[in-house]
């Protein structure tokens, strides 16, 4: 098949949802119809792919309690779908692809499967050249080439504004943090029609219902001596803890059934309690 006929059709998989693509319970029973052991080759899941910062990252066990929300997000996910968490502490949309990482995650996409896309708390960092993107111009045009990859590979990218900090007035309303850096996303999403899971507006009107000193529990704010890798305690106002991560990837979840990206059969638990002991954290 020539080069650009295939780019074309991996293009055009890519306007389709996840949905229709997922394996279904039947496919053992469809395999064996035709002749062939379900045992013969294990069938791939698709999976949702996630580039971003610390606030979705994989956390180490020196780091607990702190917490990625893309370590809870299995838990609201079926399991005929995987997820590979390939966020980095620290990253900006701009630096996660200098460093060479979105080429490296590009090659895994396959057909059927999402990008989501989140970035924007250190792109802000106008005194680091090596992260700042200017949010209505660097920022969209690095994101651009997010959307891009993956409707190359066949892969449906999907964009994310930044969750919220902790951040209160002093009347005790929980107060954006981002700039401009959401709107652009928004913006961007709109103009280039991909799907949008607005993780900033939802976690602000989140974070207003619970209130800023309950709000600690979910941010990785503790006293000294409660953990022991805080001896002399942390007041982390954006990264969280196993309940924070949890409600994150709630929202992220919820977000992609309501916006039609994933169908009600792909997700459980949106509404069920999930318990912290459920987050585990590697030792390497």
């Amino acid at each position: 098949m020539p080069v650009t006929r295939r780019t074309a059709m991996r293009a055009a998989l890519a306007a389709v949802p996840l949905a229709p693509a997922l394996a279904s319970p039947a496919s053992a029973h469809d395999a064996l119809a035709h002749g062939h052991s379900p045992h013969d080759k294990p069938l791939r899941r698709p999976t949702l792919h996630l580039a971003g910062d610390s606030t979705a990252a994989s956390k180490l066990i020196a780091a607990a309690p702190e917490t990625g929300w893309g370590m809870a997000l299995p838990f609201f996910l079926h399991p005929h779908l995987a997820v590979a968490n390939h966020a980095v502490n620290g990253r900006s949309s701009k630096s996660f692809i200098d460093e060479g990482r979105l080429a490296a995650v590009l090659p895994l996409l396959r057909p059927g499967d999402l990008l989501l896309v989140q970035f924007g708390h250190n792109d802000s960092k106008s005194a680091d050249p090596a992260r700042y993107t200017e949010p209505w111009s660097t920022y969209q045009q690095h994101l651009r080439q997010y959307i891009d990859g993956a409707k190359a590979c066949g892969a449906r990218p999907v964009l994310l504004t930044s969750v919220e900090r902790r951040k209160f007035d002093t009347v005790g309303n929980a107060v954006p943090t981002h700039g401009e850096y959401p709107a652009a996303v928004r913006a961007l999403a709109s103009q280039t029609r991909v799907p949008l899971v607005d993780v900033q507006a939802a976690s602000l009107k989140k974070w207003q219902e619970v209130g800023a000193e309950p709000l600690k529990s979910y941010f990785n704010w503790l006293e000294p001596g409660e953990h022991p890798h805080y001896p002399d305690g942390v007041r982390d106002n954006t990264h969280f803890r196993p309940r924070g991560a949890i409600e994150v990837a709630r929202m992220v979840a919820t977000g992609l059934r309501e916006t039609g990206v994933l169908r009600p059969r792909d997700l459980r638990r949106l509404h069920a309690p999930i318990l912290d002991e459920w987050i585990t954290w590697p030792t390497a």
